[in-house]
């Protein structure tokens, strides 16, 4: 692990102070002293490891969308019951994680693979698939993109943060948003998870985009495969993640620490993302273990949310692989 854990007082900056977690302080990051080094050096019992100094981040993007159907106001359960496109579709009846009720296929559609395997897994797990005219598909499709075809299915599984995505696994690799509304970021971003190897996404009730049409055409099947827990809030589940030993770290650009020179690849870890705009809220900031930057060389300041997240995911992924020092 980078320098910063196993320091005598806790974690935090030289000078800098943390209060308990009933009273943080905006200012570095110490501890109190029964808080000792995780595993063969990490944290003490009850405790949270010792951490560097805040770091930078990147991430943050002026152009909000709220979804046309409600996918950026936040229903019980992640959602999921309407998938759209091609890839998302055939990706929900191949997956068979949950009952696909119906597909709608626009009619007149030119033969190609994939259509050819959709109607094929259809017929294998016995889905009705009703052909409608482009007027009426057109009039029933929530994106301006789904390809002609589209299914109706019970909602994604709502999996237990603890039990489901911290418990099952030995070094979990989490991803959690917060504010983040769009559902084109919030779908890329799912994408890119499963491709890096994410084993599980955190997502608040409130507050966020939730998974509909626009997010699972996005995110082009992937909603299917990374576990999704939906959590009351994001402080609050950071709290339960740092009593885990998952470390928790923020991709920000308030602090001042490149991600490149953040090793974690044999730890349980969870990045957070922030809103468009806005980036992290004032108290995530706080309650993260460590704050990361992406490095910017050119002339524009940031990077999409989903850009940067992908690249945070995929530095942590060629980490936990063994590619590169």
């Amino acid at each position: 692990m980078a320098s910063g854990r196993g320091r005598q007082g806790g974690r935090g900056k030289s000078g800098g102070s943390r209060k308990n977690s009933q009273g943080k302080s905006a200012q570095g990051k110490g501890t109190q002293s029964n808080r000792g080094p995780k595993g063969q050096g990490g944290r003490g019992q009850g405790g949270r490891p010792n951490r560097k100094p805040r770091a930078a981040s990147a991430g943050r993007d002026d152009d909000v969308v709220a979804g046309s159907t409600g996918e950026g106001r936040r229903n019980k359960g992640p959602g999921g019951e309407r998938i759209e496109g091609r890839q998302a579709v055939r990706e929900l009846l191949i997956a068979d994680t949950r009952r696909v009720r119906e597909i709608v296929m626009q009619s007149g559609l030119d033969s190609s693979p994939i259509i050819e395997d959709i109607t094929m897994l259809a017929e294998d797990k016995r889905v009705p698939i009703r052909e409608v005219g482009r007027g009426t598909f057109d009039s029933i499709s929530d994106t301006e993109s789904a390809q002609g075809v589209l299914a109706d299915a019970d909602a994604l599984p709502s999996v237990d943060l603890e039990e489901d995505l911290i418990e099952a696994h030995d070094s979990p690799f989490l991803i959690m948003v917060d504010g983040l509304t769009d559902p084109h970021n919030l779908g890329a971003i799912i994408r890119s998870a499963d491709a890096a190897g994410v084993t599980g996404l955190i997502l608040p009730k409130h507050r966020s985009a939730r998974i509909g049409a626009t997010v699972s055409k996005t995110a082009a099947g992937a909603i299917e495969h990374v576990p999704i827990a939906n959590v009351a809030g994001v402080p609050n589940a950071i709290q339960t993640l740092q009593k885990h030993n998952v470390w928790v770290i923020g991709l920000d650009e308030t602090g001042s620490r490149s991600i490149f020179d953040l090793d974690l690849a044999d730890q349980p870890l969870c990045l957070v993302l922030g809103a468009e705009g806005p980036g992290l809220s004032r108290l995530t900031r706080e309650r993260c273990d460590e704050l990361v930057s992406i490095p910017m060389q050119g002339a524009v300041a940031s990077l999409n949310v989903s850009a940067a997240a992908t690249v945070a995911m995929f530095d942590v992924a060629r980490r936990r692989l063994g590619l590169g020092s």
